[in-house]
């Protein structure tokens, strides 16, 4: 009877004892895995300690200070590292790098099929006829036209003591923007008497810069013994608008001699112009048939004031003085003419 009164308490008691053991186990904390029972990160990539829960989230874009030409500032945006990677983008510092304006752009090279195609490409699609008259049209336009032009840069009247004189000079030429052909003649002289000076000039004009010409051709006397020259020299504008005509003459007979002209236009308004103005006459040896002596042959310097009532139409008033030097004024003195003259001019500029 005891017996089967202590078997009955046994059995009451099992299943307490294994609900206190169950309850035991729920609350006892779980052990972590030791640094040798972790899970290795993968090769070549380590993961950035985390010190909190803020350093979880991923970086905002900083604003970075960037200088471009000079002392201009402008925001840009930081781009990330190239070495960086979606793993490691969390927690790590932006850096700050130039934006792709401030990199001065390279010119690059054409490619290498570029200008090997045919040089009349055209002609296939539209027909050598009609691509003929639109080239001839664009050559035009962009200055293939022929010019024609005349021009009187002096004729006038010349006051002086003794007998009044005249003088004139002139040209007219026909062309393109490159070759022309070039006329032109110049003289002077006393009324009543015959002229001192009359020469006509035929010349080739070619463009050898944008402000000057080669000109060639032949220049022939009508006053005294006939006499014809080649002539070689340049005609255009220098710096600061100095004109400039200068040539060298050797005649039929041998005698070389040279002429220089300049003169500059200065406008006082938009219409009364001062025109300063110089020649010098040379010559490489005496010529005594011409009366003229080596060295310095003559000289002349004056000044002119016009008034443009139109570009094309300006009368103008001034005064011109001139003198011979060396061999040429002794020839002048033993004729008995004046080595030295001072003329007030009366005149008109005007072209067509």
């Amino acid at each position: 009877m005891m017996a089967r009164i202590l078997l009955f308490t046994m059995l009451l008691a099992a299943p307490a004892e294994a609900q206190s053991d169950h309850a035991m186990s729920m609350d006892m904390p779980m052990s972590m895995p030791t640094k040798s029972e972790a899970k290795p990160a993968p090769s070549g990539k380590t993961r950035p300690a985390r010190k909190s829960a803020e350093k979880d989230l991923p970086a905002a874009p900083t604003m970075a200070k960037m200088q471009v030409h000079g002392d201009v500032q402008h925001d840009a945006v930081a781009q990330p590292d190239e070495n960086s990677d979606e793993e490691g983008m969390a927690g790590r510092t932006m850096t700050s790098r130039p934006a792709d304006i401030v990199t001065p752009t390279k010119s690059r090279p054409p490619p290498p099929e570029a200008g090997t195609g045919p040089a009349r490409a055209a002609d296939a699609v539209w027909g050598a006829d009609a691509m003929r008259t639109s080239r001839e049209a664009l050559t035009h336009g962009l200055g293939g036209q022929t010019f024609a032009k005349l021009m009187i840069d002096r004729i006038e009247y010349r006051a002086r003591s003794g007998r009044d004189g005249y003088a004139w000079e002139g040209q007219a030429w026909y062309g393109d923007d490159i070759d022309k052909l070039w006329i032109r003649s110049e003289g002077e002289g006393s009324f009543g008497g015959q002229a001192e000076q009359a020469e006509v000039d035929a010349l080739w004009s070619h463009a050898i810069s944008p402000w000057f010409d080669l000109q060639t051709g032949l220049r022939h006397d009508f006053v005294g013994p006939g006499r014809t020259h080649a002539v070689v020299g340049v005609h255009g504008l220098a710096p600061y608008q100095f004109e400039i005509d200068a040539a060298a003459y050797l005649s039929d007979k041998g005698d070389l001699t040279a002429r220089a002209e300049a003169e500059l236009d200065q406008r006082i308004t938009q219409r009364l112009i001062v025109q300063p103005r110089a020649e010098v006459n040379l010559s490489a040896q005496r010529i005594p048939a011409l009366g003229i002596g080596s060295g310095l042959d003559r000289a002349e310097v004056g000044i002119r004031l016009r008034y443009e009532f139109a570009r094309e139409f300006a009368p103008y008033v001034g005064v011109s003085h001139e003198w011979l030097a060396g061999g040429s004024a002794d020839y002048a003195r033993s004729r008995g003419a004046d080595t030295v003259g001072t003329d007030f001019v009366f005149g008109l500029r005007a072209w067509f």
